[in-house]
């Protein structure tokens, strides 16, 4: 199923009103021939509407009708008559049909009232004017209508298409009244920020600087869920920056926000981790889509607030920074509502492990200390490297390419040594299990010393990582500790 419907802007183009879309598509037709049988005009409205404009390929529309929004989604599914199937949901007085990929939302017109304390509306029945300037932002309250007489019509009753085309994020009515009445708006403005690599409109911004406090209101797993796709966007440090300097981060993320700022003692100063936290997250961007290592990326510094010293030996130090940091993660998952699965014990991973491989680069690299890495790390070791790659954020050219190199070398390292070793997920040649079978022994700590010894061993190098060199090992070990061999598995 294809659709031709893209509109490509131009400053000649948006000074010729009217704007025509070619809706093609059936889905669309149908649509309109149910608006005309029943009477009630119907739009393509929202987020549909803008990707539209920007050319970006969706399949999920909102419709909104002048009437009943669940009425009219049972009569497009009748009039399809390929048994989809209408979901509806009363409370909010919205259906949802799925066709083929498509997923689409329908609703009645409406207009919306707020109470202080509360971002869930009053809501009653209302004009094409009420639904449309209740919305969130100018680029999301654009309209196309699927009337006969005039299908395919852009209404933009405020500038949408002029705001695409300036890159402007701003809201329809004043944004003090938009942000107060629906906080989570705020996130949204700085999320499409950062997605679109739009700018704030200045109203926009101090309106959200005034009402920042009021994201409180705001339960966490929505300010997460905006929180990730600020994280999944093409540049983040747009997003966070904004967040930060409208004041919204103090309130979410305030672990992120004790990052920002310099010291200095002694003429010696310190970077500011804040910023180099954005840099490191961005560069990373081109290297992974994966949510959960650009995650890492945001924390792997997360504890050097709590780590920062000064001696005159040192300088500045962070010592421990990527332990505590690890140790701070679950607390970071807990309060946010994301999850505390294996989500955030890789996270917890990645935050911990970040520096091994940049102190590695810096030493003469044995391959005892690679097979520690590669076992400690499993089959995350090369989302480990790209997030130490992304970590050199120093200016020095020189140093830069002389870090990068020697990540590489560390790299090399990783692949030769895991082709000869099999490290990689490491599982015991023999296991405790085996253990107590061949010392007859209880499940205890001398069971849980000989593995240790086994393991350190064949990570030191000193015993091939096979049956019958372990076996030769453990026998060894077993008689310095006054226990004999019982049999030969």
């Amino acid at each position: 199923m294809q659709e031709s419907f893209f509109y490509k802007i131009s400053p000649s183009l948006l000074s010729l009103p009217p704007v025509n879309f070619r809706l093609e598509h059936t889905i669309f037709q149908t649509i309109s021939e149910v608006s005309e049988e029943l009477n009630i005009k119907a739009y393509v409205v929202g987020g549909y509407v803008r990707d539209l404009v920007l050319q970006r390929p969706s399949k999920d529309v909102d419709f909104m009708v002048l009437g009943d929004g669940i009425d009219f989604a049972q009569a497009v599914a009748h009039k399809l008559n390929d048994g989809a199937s209408v979901n509806v949901f009363r409370n909010f007085g919205t259906a949802m049909l799925k066709i083929d990929d498509w997923d689409l939302e329908f609703v009645g017109a409406r207009k919306e009232s707020y109470v202080t304390d509360s971002r869930k509306p009053t809501v009653s029945s209302g004009s094409f004017e009420d639904d449309i300037k209740r919305r969130d932002l100018t680029i999301n309250s654009m309209a196309i209508s699927l009337g006969k007489k005039d299908y395919g019509r852009l209404i933009d009753l405020f500038d949408g298409l002029g705001d695409i085309e300036r890159k402007i994020i701003r809201t329809p009515l004043d944004p003090d009244l938009t942000f107060s009445d629906d906080p989570l708006r705020m996130l949204r403005a700085i999320r499409f920020s950062a997605q679109l690599q739009f700018e704030l409109d200045e109203t926009t911004y101090t309106g959200i600087s005034k009402n920042a406090g009021r994201i409180q209101i705001i339960s966490m797993e929505r300010v997460s869920e905006e929180l990730n796709k600020i994280i999944l966007s093409t540049r983040p440090s747009i997003g966070f920056k904004s967040l930060f300097d409208t004041g919204l981060l103090a309130y979410i993320f305030p672990e992120l926000v004790k990052l920002q700022g310099v010291e200095t003692i002694d003429g010696l100063s310190h970077k500011d981790n804040f910023y180099h936290t954005l840099q490191v997250l961005d560069q990373l961007c081109p290297e992974s889509n994966d949510l959960w290592l650009r995650w890492a990326a945001l924390l792997h510094d997360i504890a050097k607030p709590q780590t920062k010293r000064f001696s005159k030996e040192e300088g500045w130090t962070f010592h421990g920074h990527e332990e505590k940091g690890a140790r701070m993660v679950k607390g970071i998952f807990r309060r946010l509502r994301l999850p505390l699965n294996e989500k955030m014990k890789f996270v917890e991973k990645m935050v911990r492990l970040h520096l091994r491989p940049i102190v590695l680069s810096k030493e003469i690299v044995t391959d005892s200390a690679i097979r520690r890495l590669i076992f400690d790390s499993g089959d995350d070791v090369d989302s480990l490297m790209k997030l130490c790659r992304a970590d050199i954020t120093t200016k020095n050219e020189f140093k830069f390419r002389k870090f990068q190199h020697n990540l590489s070398i560390v790299e090399e390292k990783i692949k030769d040594v895991d082709e000869r070793d099999k490290i990689r997920n490491w599982q015991p040649p023999i296991d405790g299990n085996q253990l107590m079978d061949l010392f007859d022994l209880k499940a205890g700590k001398e069971v849980g010393i000989l593995k240790n010894a086994l393991r350190e061993a064949i990570l030191d190098g000193q015993v091939q990582n096979n049956y019958e060199d372990a076996l030769e090992f453990i026998q060894k070990k077993g008689e310095q500790m006054g226990l004999t061999l019982k049999s030969i598995l």
